[in-house]
């Protein structure tokens, strides 16, 4: 009887109760979670040497029996497990040091591939750097003829199931599996992208015949996965534009030619780009659903206050949410510097008001009183009603869950909707975060902002640190000084806020030095930061709370002590609260691992936030996907976004033109590849089975 893919596993022949209990820890329930079990990495085995060619100084695979092991101490106390392997050519020793619990998993008379440098130590001794179990004593032989020339897959493994069990039961059903397959990806995606065909894919990765040849499988694999991915957004989008019309609004040049004659400084070509583009969102037919993604100090504030102003001189209100309650005073400050020439003054909604204050507030908006209205989460709350509601702009969007955003824009008839993300992300990471939204990019600063001059310095320069941010203060100005750690640990060498907040007091004494941590009740931390914001304090000591903060222009100095533990674009971001007025600024980047040194000297010569973005992604992966998008997460098993960046575009573009066709995948050619997506992401089954 012909196996089936949404069959059990237990039924495959080899498997059974027990083992079927063991692949359902590693999630593989069926026999297409069986084939999607890829391996995690390869052993080359395409050129096994004989044990008596292995010669000292050669990389070498070889295959033997363990004809006796021992763990051996050194006078060093350092314990090594050896294990001496035979074929039929000779006998050679194997030395793992520091690694003795092998003693209980490598037995004698298994059949060992290990692969590694020959070295001489009392004769010759393999050091191996990947080791993988053919086969138990009491087996039938896994020969080395069979070994001799493949590429060994060795898969995730667990308790009562071996890599090695694994491989065989895979192999031995591999080809019954694979032609049940179905490919629903689109050929003209297929091609476009250069990847093979779904059958041919699991071939290339369970059983490859060349080294380095499983990844034109992954890529297949990463390409349906992103596929599937772009599908849901575009989806999301498509609901998210077209499911209710929202207001419609007219150019009318009241109040935005008003701000625009208003302003102390020129708009950046780049702002009158991402105006124009919100603008044609906004006067068009369909809902704006739209994400302003910019570099630190490109000036996004300022376009996101045209589009409220486009809503206001329609006669409709704007709302302006930020995370927390120090940014959204300031940025009621600012819009409200901008608007006074406009005789318009924001109204603003935070949780610390009292109760008689929040009701008036909440008055005026339910009257349309206020038009302009700035809050924090105090806005989604069930008291709080608006008389026509027409804009949404959420700062920092990635700080919101997904149910929040949507409580704040459930507040009026399908309003349009303007998101902002201050940290830049490459152009990949943007597609599959941001799918189902349109993206406008901010890149160029405001005339008159001089870049931030980065340097690396060691502990030898602190004292000359230390004098610079006191020639600093006495001028006036302020700085930060991040540390990556809260309070100090046995553990780690690291120098902590909380300790050296006290150090730094009594040595840039009689400099006044504040605090923050994230530790801190929000109340206490926000009033540490109002005091910097009024310059009551002088140097203010921090960890990265203060990574997305207040806007303090007259800091002019930021120290980062062990900047090698943070990510390129946390250190840029970190950068960001410096440079933000017209006074030259600095970032010190206090580092004595010579390893790190090149890398942040590559920070240091870029001030691009987009550039910083990819060598971040470059240089640490992706992480996990689902954290970022909170409720309604994705994550990716298959794809590299890293390296993957052309399968995201060719994947976006062809869901963008499928869902165009058929929005709902219900036509009988796109069915399968429906129930795929459903399969695979919980978020698809809500989105396509409305409208």
């Amino acid at each position: 009887m012909p196996i089936r893919l949404d069959q059990s596993v237990q039924f495959l022949r080899g498997v059974g109760p027990r083992r079927a209990e063991a692949f359902a820890r590693m999630g593989v329930r069926t026999v297409e979670d069986l084939l999607y079990h890829i391996p995690h990495r390869y052993l080359d085995a395409t050129s096994v040497t004989p044990i008596a060619k292995a010669d000292v100084g050669s990389e070498v695979a070889i295959v033997g029996r363990v004809v006796s092991k021992a763990v051996v101490p050194t006078r060093k106390r350092l314990r090594i497990f050896r294990a001496v392997l035979k074929d039929e050519s000779g006998v050679i020793e194997c030395a793992w040091p520091g690694q003795a619990f092998l003693d209980r998993t490598i037995k004698q008379g298994q059949l060992l591939l290990v692969t590694g440098p020959v070295k001489y130590y009392h004769g010759r001794q393999v050091v191996p750097r990947e080791q993988v179990v053919l086969s138990e004593p009491d087996e039938d032989t896994e020969s080395e003829d069979f070994v001799s020339g493949l590429v060994l897959p060795v898969y995730p493994a667990t308790e009562g199931l071996s890599h090695r069990q694994v491989r065989r039961l895979v192999a031995e059903h591999l080809d019954e599996m694979v032609g049940t397959v179905e490919d629903t990806l689109p050929g003209d995606l297929r091609r476009e992208a250069g990847v093979p065909g779904l059958q041919r894919a699991f071939v290339l990765l369970h059983r490859p015949s060349a080294p380095g040849e499983w990844e034109g499988g992954r890529r297949r694999l990463a390409l349906d996965e992103l596929f599937d991915l772009q599908l849901v957004v575009a989806r999301a989008r498509h609901l998210a534009k077209a499911a209710k019309k929202g207001p419609t609004f007219e150019i009318r040049k009241e109040l935005t030619s008003a701000l625009k004659h208003a302003l102390p400084f020129e708009l950046t070509a780049g702002q009158r780009r991402t105006i124009r583009e919100i603008t044609a969102d906004m006067t068009g037919a369909a809902r704006m659903h739209r994400l302003l993604m910019g570099d630190v100090g490109t000036g996004k504030t300022v376009v996101a206050l045209f589009s409220m102003l486009l809503a206001v001189e329609n006669g409709y209100q704007a709302v302006f949410m930020a995370p927390t309650e120090l940014l959204a005073e300031q940025h009621a400050r600012i819009l409200g510097e901008l608007l006074a020439p406009l005789g318009i003054q924001p109204e603003t909604l935070l949780g610390k008001l009292s109760a008689q204050e929040k009701a008036a507030v909440r008055e005026r908006i339910a009257s349309g009183g206020a038009r302009v209205i700035v809050g924090t989460h105090a806005l989604i709350q069930e008291a709080t009603d608006f008389e026509r509601l027409g804009l949404v702009v959420i700062d920092e969007q990635h700080r919101f869950g997904v149910e929040q955003r949507a409580a704040l824009i459930e507040k009026g008839k399908a309003p349009d909707v303007l998101l902002r993300a201050a940290t830049p992300s490459p152009r990949t990471l943007a597609l599959t975060l941001y799918g189902d939204l349109d993206i406008s990019v901010l890149k160029e600063k405001p005339k008159g902002r001089a870049p931030v001059r980065t340097g690396v310095r060691g502990s030898k320069d602190r004292e000359k640190i230390y004098a610079f941010l006191k020639e600093r203060a006495a001028e006036g100005r302020q700085a930060y000084v991040v540390y990556p750690v809260i309070e100090e640990s046995e553990r780690v060498d690291l120098k902590a806020a909380t300790t050296m907040a006290e150090e730094l007091g009594r040595r840039l004494a009689p400099l006044s030095v504040g605090l923050v941590h994230g530790r801190m009740k929000s109340e206490e931390r926000d009033d540490v930061m109002r005091r910097f914001r009024d310059r009551e304090l002088d140097v203010l000591v921090a960890t990265t709370v203060i990574e997305v903060g207040i806007d303090v222009s007259n800091a002019t100095v930021m120290v980062i002590e062990h900047p090698e533990r943070f990510g390129l674009a946390q250190l840029h971001q970190l950068r960001g609260r410096v440079g933000r007025g017209a006074e030259e600024s600095h970032c010190i980047l206090l580092c004595d691992e010579s390893a790190a040194l090149l890398r942040l000297k590559r920070f240091a010569r870029t001030q691009d936030g987009f550039k910083i973005a990819d060598l971040d992604l470059k240089e640490r992966g992706m992480g996990e996907l689902a954290g970022t998008r909170q409720a309604g997460g994705f994550s990716l098993r298959y794809a590299q976004l890293e390296t993957d960046g052309d399968l995201v575009v060719a994947a976006r573009g062809a869901a963008l033109e499928l869902i165009a066709r058929d929005a709902t995948l219900s036509s009988p050619e796109h069915r399968a590849l429906r129930a795929r997506v459903e399969r695979r992401y919980e978020r698809g089954m809500e989105l396509f089975r409305v409208g």
